[in-house]
């Protein structure tokens, strides 16, 4: 067998890790870009949520082509993921900005991001006729305006970069290059600001009926006590509805909020009880995520071993994991290594991944348990 490693080096201290929802990308599926079904399923069976980090891409724009005879284009960009298949999958447009060949777009597009996954991205840039300038821009019809150029990129491309940013020429569909320059495109990527937060709190409650006793500007928290029961029949004794922001204020003010009885509970009258809800505990602190430490100076380095003992089988026969296919197919060997490495460049600064045999008959014939699989090394 052969074994693939990685190395960390620099990044922060502390680690830390969100759990969220793919969103951007559609639902599970066998994508390039897409959630990975089997980290999915991992999580899955144990009833969380697969580890990935959302992101949202902001874009501008310079020196575009004018296509407009009596103004300026009106320009606005196209999100796709790259399918495996080269199918384009659209994440989100942006506005148009009227009348510039440098636009700099405020609406941003959502996107999944996921270390394991390679992303593909594509954006068009397109000028979008004044007669349609009425319409949303989902509505639009993207057959209907004219195309100014096209960036792809590699969402890992965009993350690696110390200040998220990337900035990619515009070229013809499908990467052909024009005649002229298209002008360029740059890309910045940043998590939400409610996705690196947590909030620890610890509540207290008084004066509840007496049955055995028991971003702030996000949604409500819904909040329900229930009179515990070894044998499951647990007692509902009231609820209320709090945002985050609420529950700060109980805690600055040392004053409890009042459970109510649903109105659903209470012959269609909602009853304000008269146990209450204290907020004894409320700490806010930011959450680090691995593409914190990206940007801080993180990388990984891809080493590998590859096994070159007898018990592989002779090389030349095709049932030999060393074996080199006429068709040029990838052993399996190859293809762990190519699997992991396209994922792992985009980490190391230098994508120079040293690789070492074992087990194996060397340059002067001796054998060797670790030994350079190149001379320089690296493959």
């Amino acid at each position: 067998m052969g074994a693939c490693f990685s190395d960390v080096k620099g990044g922060m201290q502390a680690v830390g890790g969100t759990r969220y929802p793919p969103y951007g990308g559609g639902g599970s599926s066998s994508i390039i870009g897409g959630p990975n079904d089997a980290v999915d399923m991992f999580y899955r069976a144990r009833c969380q949520q697969a580890l990935c980090t959302p992101l949202e891409l902001s874009m501008s724009a310079s020196k575009l082509r004018d296509r407009d005879i009596l103004s300026k284009s009106d320009p606005m960009a196209v999100v796709y993921l790259k399918k495996r298949d080269g199918r384009l999958e659209e994440l989100g447009r942006t506005e148009v900005v009227l009348n510039s060949l440098d636009p700099a777009w405020i609406q941003k597009v959502s996107v999944s991001y996921q270390f394991e996954m390679v992303q593909n991205l594509v954006i068009h840039v397109y000028d979008v006729d004044t007669k349609y300038h009425n319409l949303p821009v989902k509505a639009l019809n993207l057959k209907d305006q004219e195309f100014l150029g096209e960036a792809t990129c590699v969402l890992s491309e965009i993350v690696t970069q110390r200040n998220c940013s990337l900035t990619i020429n515009l070229q013809n569909k499908h990467g052909q290059v024009g005649p002229r320059n298209l002008g360029t495109l740059t890309v910045h990527a940043e998590e939400p600001v409610a996705s690196k937060t947590v909030v620890n709190i610890t509540f207290r409650c008084t004066n509840l009926d007496n049955k055995d006793l028991f971003s702030k500007s996000e949604n409500p928290l819904e909040i329900e006590c229930f009179d515990f029961d070894s044998d499951g029949s647990h007692q509902f004794m009231g609820t209320l509805k709090k945002s985050i922001a609420d529950l700060e204020k109980l805690h600055r003010d040392r004053t409890g909020a009042n459970f109510v009885l649903p109105a659903s509970l209470n012959r269609g009258r909602e009853k304000v009880l008269k146990g209450q809800l204290f907020v004894e505990q409320f700490s806010e602190k930011p959450q680090f995520s691995f593409l914190d430490y990206i940007s801080s100076g993180f990388e990984l380095n891809f080493m590998v071993a590859v096994d070159f003992t007898a018990s592989n089988g002779n090389p030349r026969s095709p049932d030999s994991l060393h074996y080199i296919d006429p068709s040029r197919r990838l052993n399996s060997y190859q293809q762990a290594i190519m699997d992991v490495g396209e994922v792992l460049q985009f980490y190391d600064s230098d994508r120079r991944f040293p690789a070492w045999g074992f087990g194996g008959r060397t340059y002067d014939g001796s054998v060797s348990h670790c030994f350079n699989l190149s001379p320089s090394g690296h493959e």
